[in-house]
């Protein structure tokens, strides 16, 4: 007998995200995102998600780079971007409403030191960690020592293998067991992603995510999602709310740009941005 596939995420579960803001509102109220990454020859996975966080609608972002002596001080093209050296993005830490670790971290010793020092300083602000976080975490670089406050993985089947000790294969033919055996190896909520990206509760109870297409994959998808999952976290909604909401947003802006382009072949990390900006001002929920 074939195994009950989870439920779909629909975008009901999160109208608040499509809800009008507040006239009177300022930055401070839609929160600060850290974004720590971005380690030697790797500095546009960070700028990616930190993008991504800023134009999902984050009040403040802020870049720490996992280099000691990063030669790149601004995005030119988003300017708006702060960053920062770790050492100083620790000294605001309590500041920073979410934190997402891990694009383009890189495994150096300095970029590990960099991951450990977010887990010792975030307190109670959500944590996404992607990508080098969790192959660091496989490896046994560094301990999931990261208090009691919410927590995110985000891997793909691979880093899923890794963390589970186990092959691709196996995770791919059971997604669903996969995600919850992370879930509960973690105590994390666990977006394995993929085809059909897989949403799990620290608790085990899971959803499916029917939009998205194969221009996703491509280089910087990831950390897109991440940036947009970090920056709905920032902004204080749940992980309830966040997690399915940013998988789907994610999705729908690469149907978004296919359909507009003609196809999904050539889609860019960067435009999927500028996309999920479009949806959440314009998707009205059902």
């Amino acid at each position: 007998m074939s195994k009950r596939l989870p439920n779909s995420i629909d975008p009901s579960q999160f109208a608040a995200i499509f809800a009008p803001r507040d006239p009177a509102g300022h930055k401070g109220a839609f929160g600060s995102t850290a974004i720590v990454g971005g380690g030697p020859g790797m500095v546009g996975a960070a700028v990616l998600a930190a993008r991504s966080a800023l134009k999902s609608g984050c009040g403040r972002v802020y870049v720490g780079l996992a280099q000691q002596d990063p030669a790149f001080s601004i995005d030119t093209l988003q300017p708006e971007l702060m960053l920062r050296s770790i050492s100083s993005l620790m000294g605001i830490s309590e500041q920073i409403t979410a934190w997402g670790v891990g694009c383009g971290l890189g495994d150096s010793a300095y970029s590990l030191q960099c991951l450990k020092t977010v887990f010792s300083h975030r307190g109670n602000a959500p944590l996404v960690v992607d990508a080098d976080g969790l192959n660091a975490m496989a490896r046994g670089d560094v301990s999931p020592t990261w208090g009691q406050a919410s927590v995110v993985l985000t891997p793909h089947p691979a880093e899923a293998a890794r963390l589970l000790g186990t092959d691709t294969a196996s995770v791919q033919a059971n997604r669903t067991d996969a995600a919850q055996a992370l879930a509960k190896q973690f105590n994390a909520w666990v977006l394995l992603k993929g085809q059909h990206t897989i949403v799990c509760t620290p608790t085990g109870q899971c959803q499916i995510n029917t939009t998205g297409n194969v221009g996703l994959a491509t280089a910087g998808s990831g950390d897109v999602l991440t940036g947009l999952l970090t920056s709905l976290l920032a902004q204080g909604f749940e992980p309830d709310i966040a997690v399915p909401a940013a998988v789907w947003l994610h999705g729908a802006a690469a149907d978004a740009l296919s359909a507009e382009l003609g196809g999904p072949i050539g889609l860019t990390a960067s435009e999927l941005i500028d996309s999920i900006r479009k949806l959440r001002n314009g998707v009205k929920s059902h």
